[in-house]
């Protein structure tokens, strides 16, 4: 690095330590901020002064290798969703080969205390995505009733090499057991009194920049979970309710788990993960959120999730179906020998994914309701897959996001509308397209975020499907 490079970076640091210090940082000297670090191709990280120990007046600085995209998998990208997104994929590809640009979710802990760090989100810039009116308006919308159980009164992903494993062929699953972990020990900062009541805040800011994530800490909740905002849409969708049993059949790493802990106090929340490695993730990252107080409500599984149809039928309330996809934002910076590899398995998914949603539809109660979603823009895996089992499944109803939740949210988020050809192969007939383009019945097959210049969540794929009763 040159002399005056340096002396530019260091400068840039000195003032972004007075600025963050003084809480006088603001979205334009931040926008300011990012590009010259994009250009310079070294990513700044303001970390929390009590953070990992560092002193107050230091800033870490990390500088980020640059990542070179897969040119087989672009290729493939470019055939295909060129074709399947028109004119919108110009702009997605831009987003997703510049991670510069990409914006970043703070889901914040409710079982924590976060005063301060929402007056410091909210000091930089950084805006709640779901202020408490629009979760409830999006929770509340639509009926949901709670099984009579004896919980009722209670309150990247390519395929992992292990997915396929061997687990009792009883409902073990609904209690922790020898493939469960316990989400870890008594905490220090764990409320004494009664849980609080669950409240989604996430908070985003309208520019690429990226809040220091936490280290762990023994003994302490973390007070944030970093993440793309577009990953909380499926969980939004799900509904879940005070007092329900709900299955996260394909869990790791945990994000969506935390949020559905966010939203409601679920009598179980069964977090199904088959791989080892993954599910050690998983569980670390319960242990860093959650209480020991939700040790009873909130297990880890270790089983195949196509199993669950079988050894649970009618169990769940509600089962979210996060399916291993081709997930577009990895895949792109795979090696080349790598993405020739992920390439060729790609073909295999939609098989696996359509099997894990009619397993998580014989898994929910009649009535209740499953979410699919996956991070990958590719019609195969999705309005495909749904077609696909809504054929074969004839007691699965699929029910409308559209108006629920691309037309609120459509201010963060960029939304495709259905491609044309999709639903043609159903046995339900097509009604007349609404607004002159896209038929109330594609709509309900499910809904995509497409990343766009400032609204760059996504990709994500969400569909709900009821089963009747």
């Amino acid at each position: 690095m040159s002399k005056y490079v340096f002396t530019i970076h260091h400068f840039y640091s000195k003032w972004r330590i007075i600025c963050f210090k003084t809480q006088r940082l603001t979205p334009t000297s931040l926008w300011w901020l990012w590009s010259c670090n994009s250009h310079s191709g070294a990513e700044l990280v303001l970390q929390l002064n009590e953070q990992k120990g560092a002193p107050n007046n230091q800033v870490t600085k990390r500088c980020k290798k640059e990542r070179s995209s897969c040119q087989p998998v672009l290729d493939c990208f470019d055939q295909q969703y060129s074709q399947e997104l028109g004119d919108l994929w110009a702009d997605a590809r831009a987003v997703l080969l510049d991670p510069h640009s990409w914006q970043y979710g703070v889901m914040l802990n409710c079982f924590s205390v976060v005063t301060d760090i929402t007056q410091i989100l909210q000091s930089q810039g950084f805006c709640a995505l779901l202020p408490q009116t629009d979760v409830s308006m999006l929770l509340c919308n639509g009926p949901s009733t709670v099984s009579n159980s004896k919980y009722q009164a209670g309150k990247d992903s390519l395929l992992p090499p292990h997915y396929i494993s061997k687990c009792p062929p009883n409902d073990s699953h609904l209690q922790p057991d020898s493939a469960s972990h316990a989400l870890g020990q008594d905490l220090q900062s764990e409320p004494s009194l009664s849980l609080p009541r669950p409240s989604l805040q996430c908070y985003i800011h309208p520019y690429p920049l990226r809040f220091p994530s936490q280290a762990h800490r023994p003994g302490q909740l973390k007070q944030y979970y970093l993440l793309n905002a577009a990953s909380l849409l499926p969980v939004l969708a799900l509904q879940v309710r005070d007092g329900e049993k709900v299955l996260d059949l394909c869990s790791a790493p945990g994000g969506k788990a935390l949020a559905m802990m966010q939203c409601a106090t679920p009598a179980l929340l069964c977090c199904n993960e088959p791989d080892l490695h993954r599910r050690d993730w998983l569980a670390k990252t319960l242990e860093s959120f959650l209480p020991h107080s939700l040790n009873s409500r909130v297990i880890v599984s270790a089983k195949d999730g196509r199993s669950f149809g079988q050894s649970a039928a009618g169990t769940y309330d509600k089962v979210l179906v996060d399916a291993p996809c081709s997930n577009d934002r990895s895949w792109l910076y795979s090696s080349s020998q790598q993405g020739e590899q992920r390439l060729q398995e790609r073909a295999r998914l939609p098989a696996l994914q359509a099997q894990l949603l009619k397993s998580a539809l014989s898994a929910v109660r009649p009535g209740g309701v499953v979410v699919y979603s996956t991070c990958t823009l590719s019609s195969c895996e999705n309005y495909a897959v749904v077609e696909t089992v809504l054929n074969d499944c004839p007691e699965a109803e699929p029910e409308d996001l559209w108006e629920e939740i691309a037309v609120p949210l459509s201010k963060y988020f960029a939304f495709s509308p259905a491609h044309p050809d999709h639903g043609q192969t159903l046995h339900k007939p097509s009604p007349q397209p609404q607004n002159g383009t896209v038929s109330t019945y594609h709509h309900r097959l499910g809904i995509l975020v497409v990343p766009q210049f400032g609204k760059t969540w996504g990709p994500m794929f969400l569909s709900r499907i009821r089963r009747r009763k």
